[in-house]
């Protein structure tokens, strides 16, 4: 990559400008690359631009930063404003300690440490991270195992084939052939599974772990209708005359936009819709939001439909783009993330423990590690199998 087009990504970083997909393309190239004199010059550049007459600390040329991980106090990049020498300083740090550890941005609030038990005792086994996993069940019940299928047609429906890549993406295709009626066709992924399809129509759609996706193989009439369960990233093609819709858990999204995600999964205590790019409707209950803009989210609880605004969507789609990412989360949340996406039960000894956790760390990443990670905010884990038991 060009030190120019590497010093800008540090500097929208640095900024809390990035795009989701700015973000990838710096964190991919962090991770892939040896090139610790080009990171240095990238973040001597932009250091220089808000503090011209100061020296960037000698500690930030170092490619093992594991103790300033430790010690920085504040590991965010400052969203407006010009930053603070200090705050500044310990964003950039973090973007180098994701180079030497694949974690970014973690800050445990609790600074009292329990007296662990001997890691090898707790973590007797190695849980690895989900990945490209989902089934295809087609309109006349056959159902097709997409991680361990090959490259090509897998199937022709009608006048549609369905063709898998060699990325192990999911496509429709129509071709010449017979006139059938559209069938149903539908994608799920298993806890510890993840899969993106190009629908017939050329919408993308990334599922999460534990979802599902259901369409009609060939989009007829005034609109294109498909419902999901779990949560899904949508990037809708545009077809002004063909209004797409989702529907799922009493909620239809209208879209009239391009870009947006839905986590509907039955074990949320609510259903959030959350725009990116164009605009949205949605509908539940007898209530209807107006078009919602980027950066908004529709929320369904049970106490009915409102808008939130000025939402982070880094978080809601880090998911997609290979993180997870929290804003003080409590332990509930964080757990019910790695139960699907580790395939694993999740147990706790007594309460939940009250503890909320800020910050992100790839989902490549064994689960041990993880729980290295949180074990860092007063809390123990254990692991039995396919079990985590929360200890305090």
């Amino acid at each position: 990559m060009p030190i120019a087009r590497i010093r800008y990504l540090v500097a929208r970083y640095l900024n809390g400008a990035c795009t989701p997909q700015e973000q990838h393309e710096l964190f991919e190239w962090i991770n892939r690359s040896q090139q610790d004199d080009m990171l240095k010059a990238a973040l001597e550049d932009v250091w220089h631009t808000y503090q011209p007459e100061g020296q960037m600390p000698e500690i930030m040329s170092d490619r093992i930063l594991n103790n300033v991980f430790k010690e920085t106090p504040v590991l965010r990049p400052v969203k407006r404003g010009r930053p603070s020498p200090v705050i500044w300083w310990a964003a950039a740090a973090s973007v180098v300690v994701l180079a030497c550890t694949g974690i970014y941005l973690w800050q445990p609030p609790v600074e009292k440490q329990v007296a662990a038990a001997p890691r090898e005792q707790r973590f007797r086994n190695e849980v690895q991270p989900g990945g490209n996993k989902a089934l295809l069940t087609l309109a006349d019940g056959t159902v097709i195992e997409l991680d361990s299928a090959g490259t090509g047609v897998l199937a022709t429906q009608g006048s549609v084939q369905v063709k898998k890549l060699a990325n192990g993406q999911l496509v429709y295709q129509e071709v010449d052939g017979n006139s059938l009626q559209p069938g149903t066709n539908t994608m799920s992924t298993p806890r510890g599974g993840s899969y993106k399809i190009t629908l017939p129509d050329g919408t993308q759609v990334w599922l999460n772990a534990s979802s599902s996706i259901t369409y009609p193989t060939v989009f007829t009439g005034g609109e294109r209708v498909v419902s999901i369960s779990g949560e899904a990233y949508f990037e809708v093609a545009q077809n002004a005359q063909q209004p797409f819709k989702v529907s799922t858990r009493g909620m239809e999204v209208q879209i009239l936009g391009t870009s947006f995600n839905i986590n509907a999964y039955d074990d949320e205590p609510s259903v959030r819709t959350t725009l990116l790019e164009g605009s949205v409707k949605v509908v539940a209950g007898g209530q209807s939001t107006p078009p919602i803009q980027p950066g908004q989210q529709a929320k369904l609880t049970s106490n009915g439909l409102t808008v939130i605004n000025d939402v982070n969507t880094d978080e809601t789609i880090a998911w997609k783009n290979g993180y997870f990412q929290f804003t003080d989360a409590d332990m509930a949340t964080v757990m019910r993330q790695l139960e699907k996406w580790y395939d694993v039960e999740v147990i706790y000894e007594g309460q939940i423990p009250k503890r909320s956790f800020g910050g992100g760390m790839q989902r490549t990443l064994p689960l041990t590690k993880v729980l290295d990670i949180l074990e860092e905010n007063d809390v123990q884990f254990r692991i039995e199998g396919k079990k985590i038991i929360v200890m305090k």
